[in-house]
């Protein structure tokens, strides 16, 4: 059973950053895209970030671009998500997410939350204005 866990959620303020970290426990973990996600309430869950196998390729929704930065490390089985300059419209439960490498060529394409085969139960990013 591959589990997900993240952690570093928590409240911020406006402008401040935050760093979500999400531990696999699967030995393959180095074969699988990475991704974050998150939903707010009352709203469907959005893409934030993926990242290849090797780190080499990343992607960004428009909204989080420049602002967040997506990392792994394989040896450590982790992967992170690095939120600066957040706004108050980040408040939501941030979900990692893998699927498995080599099913689309492209990492934009690990947009769409279908393509994943793996989730975290969230954690809750809060951003106080």
């Amino acid at each position: 059973q591959v589990q997900l866990v993240e952690s570093g959620g928590g409240l911020v303020q406006a402008g401040g950053s935050l760093r979500l970290s999400c531990l696999i426990s699967e030995r393959t973990f180095s074969a699988h895209v990475m991704g974050w996600f998150r939903q707010a309430p009352g709203k469907e869950r959005e893409f934030v970030s993926a990242i290849s196998w090797s780190g080499g390729s990343t992607a960004y929704a428009d909204l989080v671009k420049g602002r967040f930065t997506i990392s792994r490390a394989n040896a450590k089985n982790t992967v992170s998500l690095q939120m600066n300059s957040l706004e108050p419209e980040d408040t939501a439960v941030y979900y990692c997410a893998a699927g498995h490498s080599g099913r689309y060529y492209y990492i934009d394409q690990y947009n769409d939350q279908y393509r994943y085969d793996y989730w975290g139960q969230g954690t809750q990013v809060t951003v106080s204005s």
